[in-house]
């Protein structure tokens, strides 16, 4: 398995290291460091108390934890930038009809470091052409 190093700085005494669940676990967790109520609908910042460094040529994806996404609890805005250096802020947005408490310590997301393949721009008046065309939403069948 190919790793890279990510540096940790905890900001303040409620923030926790990151860690996998478990040896194969492509993502590591993060924990609030506030008791948070995010009301039916709603979307809410929640604080980690970390910052994060990964070399140039990487990013980091936020993704869902599993058991919140089953209670109707995602996230949003998911890709931390390797020159970012601010701390690590998770949205999270609540689904359901009823309020959902996060408390301290509680694991609100992952995030998995992505390798980067930056685009080439080239503008162009002609595309070439595929058997799918610009067919869109179900076009590709369900």
């Amino acid at each position: 398995m190919q790793r890279v190093k990510v540096r940790i700085k905890l900001l303040c005494p409620e923030a926790k290291m990151p860690f996998y669940g478990s040896e194969e676990a492509a993502g590591f967790d993060l924990y609030s460091v506030e008791d948070v109520t995010i009301k039916a609908g709603e979307t809410k910042i929640i604080k980690t108390g970390i910052s994060l460094e990964i070399q140039e040529g990487y990013c980091f994806q936020v993704w869902d934890r599993s058991g919140l996404g089953a209670k109707g609890i995602h996230r949003f805005a998911g890709l931390g930038d390797s020159d970012y250096r601010g701390e690590y802020k998770i949205v999270l947005y609540n689904s359901t009809q009823k309020d959902y408490e996060i408390k301290k310590g509680d694991r609100i997301a992952q995030i998995v470091p992505v390798p980067i393949v930056r685009a080439e721009f080239e503008q162009t008046d002609e595309l070439n052409e595929t058997s799918r065309g610009d067919g869109g939403f179900h076009s590709t069948g369900k």
